[in-house]
């Protein structure tokens, strides 16, 4: 019998998919980014089972540009850029919060929108299976959307501390939930994660040829051990770093700055990242993550025509010192663009800088001053030679790192160095594994400190990982740089003005 319903659903134009998924190639073969619609599904045709999940991962690809700036802008490793018109943002950058900011709100509202995006889906994935679509496959895209949802919802505890769980796909329920503590938050995915990783493929996602770059096994076990860290539960991240080790699925780029330009769309360094094409072509559809926001307002590209950007992210003063005194080369031209104007502010420390210590890539984009930053981030620019023919936007077609192998090697490298055994490698052998792509000699005898410098060196400006490791470390001090007062009633965000005024569980008075 015919099985109909209505359906509600976002999608986004991916190009591989659009290859590989001929089935759907009438619902994403014209431009529809963020487009919302109602169809009639037949869900007893089974290979269009693959449709609401597509939807969820274009949901998730489509962050708010706005977001994981917020998420990260916190740590001692990267500054807002001020001189414009979001003072709240360089503002939550030196601890000072306004908790009626569009941003805070933002980040809270599309993490949740994508959350019950996600379980809507979910809903609809169980109709085909109830119309008779295989079980295993509807297990595996289930457990694709609820490693995606703890991604989300791992980022809004780390933020906020307590949190609502969603826990229907009904978001009215909210209105009636209970706050869960932060603890209990991590508690909950690393279970919902426990569920999802038997259901999950185990091939690298760039050799998925049904949604090429979804998550994995092994996504999952990363999200696990990332919440089991911010449990302090260090030999559950052990062992989840162990097995994601032993899998021999991922290795390290050997070019680290490539891997942050073309070079690292699929990566076999990267667990997770969000996809975005311009499809090869110089015109028409397109998916980009608007990088204007990190990149700088002056500059003359070597290709004329490209973009600048906006100039509110920048690596921070102490993070290149911190760089320059241990001698990291490439590392460091990776991760920051240098301006006159930045390099004459240490230039006398250093009276012997290194040649890529200079306002021009090696790509040949030349950084000019700007007055809205020193610097600008290395890590979020794809050089001008590497924009498709046609396109000027800064950073179009660059994907977004999510989760990289590096971070997982310095995570079981922590964890053994907390006292947990491993089935994988020595916390020596894990960070000097990093250390040797970075051109950094090794180290014996590892420490706890190690790991700290050797996370700063590798993992700044994404994602906030420095940040968090530095509360999770009660190494508040770190955070008491350039003027800021840090204390520890300062760790998270207040809530959204917008969502106290809505959920009257979070006014705490």
């Amino acid at each position: 019998m015919k099985i109909l319903n209505k359906y509600r659903f976002s999608i986004g134009l991916i190009a591989l998919l659009l290859l590989v998924l001929p089935s759907c190639e009438e619902v994403l073969n014209e431009p529809a980014l963020n487009r919302t619609f109602n169809v009639e599904i037949d869900y007893t045709i089974s290979e269009n089972m693959v449709r609401p999940l597509i939807g969820v991962y274009a949901d998730f690809y489509s962050r708010g540009w706005e977001t994981i700036p917020l998420i990260a802008v916190r740590g001692d490793d990267v500054n807002a850029g001020g001189l414009g018109d979001q003072q709240p943002f360089a503002d939550t950058d030196q601890f000072i919060y306004d908790q009626a900011y569009w941003m805070y709100n933002s980040l809270w509202q599309l993490n949740f929108n994508d959350i019950y995006t996600g379980k809507t889906a979910i809903q609809q994935i169980e109709l085909y299976r109830e119309a008779g679509a295989p079980d295993a496959l509807a297990d595996q895209y289930i457990a694709e959307v609820n490693t995606l949802n703890a991604f989300l919802l791992f980022h809004l505890t780390r933020v906020w501390g307590d949190m609502l769980i969603p826990r229907t796909a009904d978001p009215t329920d909210l209105l009636v939930a209970e706050l869960s503590t932060k603890d209990e938050v991590m508690q909950y995915i690393s279970e919902l994660m426990d569920e999802s990783i038997p259901n999950l493929p185990t091939i690298h996602p760039a050799d998925r040829t049904d949604v090429p770059g979804g998550v994995n096994r092994y996504t999952a076990l990363a999200v696990k051990a990332m919440a089991e860290q911010e449990l302090r539960n260090y030999q559950a991240v052990a062992n989840a770093t162990s097995e994601i080790i032993n899998s021999g699925v991922y290795q390290l780029e050997p070019d680290f700055y490539e891997l942050f330009k073309l070079k690292g769309k699929l990566n076999r360094e990267n667990l997770l990242e969000l996809q975005y094409s311009d499809y090869g072509q110089g015109s028409g559809d397109a998916n980009f993550h608007l990088y204007a926001f990190y990149g700088p307002q002056g500059w003359d590209p070597a290709v004329e025509g490209i973009g600048g950007g906006w100039g509110f992210f920048e690596p921070s003063l102490k993070f290149i010192r911190f760089m320059l005194d241990r001698g990291e080369s490439v590392r460091l031209e990776t991760s920051v663009l240098f301006t006159d104007r930045g390099i004459a502010e240490f230039q006398d420390e250093y009276p012997n800088l290194p040649d890529f210590v200079s306002n021009t890539t090696r790509d040949g984009d030349v950084i000019n001053d700007y007055a809205r930053a020193l610097f600008a981030s290395g890590k979020h620019y794809l050089p001008s030679n590497q924009i498709t023919p046609g396109r000027t936007g800064y950073g179009n077609n660059k994907n977004y790192t999510c989760i990289r192998y590096a971070e997982i090697l310095l995570m079981h490298a922590e964890a053994v160095l907390r006292g947990a055994s491993s089935s994988a490698i020595s916390a020596d052998d894990a960070i000097n594994l990093v250390r040797a792509r970075a051109g950094m000699p090794e180290i014996t005898g590892a420490t706890l400190q190690d790991v700290v410098d050797e996370k700063f060196a590798e993992l700044a400006t994404e994602w906030g990982v420095r940040y968090y490791d530095l509360i999770r470390w009660e190494m508040y001090d770190e955070l008491n740089y350039d003027g800021r007062t840090f204390t520890p009633d300062k760790i998270y965000l207040p809530y959204p003005q917008n969502q106290v005024d809505q959920l009257p569980v979070l006014d705490k008075g």
